[in-house]
């Protein structure tokens, strides 16, 4: 399991990145220990690239937030949306938070571990890069943790490899009852969107 799935040892060794996401320039704190602590991964580029933020805002969630780049993306685009940002790593906890502050948005992000998240909260969205390294069982349980915290009418956006079981990933969400559909395919990267309701037949 990838060191970054748990809070690191260590000292911690900070440093900027920089990233344009949805016509917003974004200068970032990353550092050692936390998921791609050198750019904005591919995966994740592609997701923002290609799939426009909401409209309205509405209560968010980032699933996985690593260091806060989809968390500032969304807090940016949707200045009246409120957003918990969640992740086992409280180093990219600490980033999230920071990275938060610079753009004005402390007040309206919650830069928390899954057990400090409120059991009964609804979100419009939840975007995520899912970690699906942690393996097919922990991955499962995680999606069937969150995704009936979605709110009526929300939706999912997640981005998965296709090498790493994208489709595969699909057909499992449509069996638990949700509708499930493709928005693109890039570079080899699926992006989802994951809605509750079995599929219209």
């Amino acid at each position: 399991m990838s060191h970054y799935f748990t809070t690191p040892d260590g000292p911690e060794k900070r440093r900027e990145i920089r990233a344009t996401i949805w016509g917003h320039e974004h200068t970032f704190i990353t550092a050692n220990g936390v998921f791609s602590s050198s750019r904005l991964d591919p995966a994740t580029k592609i997701m923002l690239d290609e799939v426009h933020p909401p409209a309205d805002g509405g209560r968010l969630l980032d699933l996985g937030c690593g260091y806060g780049p989809i968390t500032v993306a969304l807090s940016v685009a949707c200045p009246t949306s409120t957003i918990d940002a969640v992740d086992v790593n409280e180093r990219a906890l600490a980033l999230t938070a920071d990275n938060a502050r610079c753009v004005g948005a402390a007040d309206r992000v919650r830069a928390i571990t899954p057990e400090q998240a409120e059991p009964t909260v609804r979100y419009d969205e939840i975007w995520s890069n899912p970690p699906i390294r942690i393996g097919k069982p922990a991955l499962h349980e995680l999606l069937l943790t969150w995704l009936p915290r979605l709110a009526d009418g929300g939706r999912a956006v997640m981005v998965v490899g296709k090498n790493l079981g994208a489709d595969s990933l699909a057909r499992w969400l449509t069996e638990q009852g949700y509708r499930c559909e493709r928005l693109t395919s890039s570079k080899g990267f699926r992006v989802l969107e994951v809605r509750p309701g079995a599929p219209v037949q």
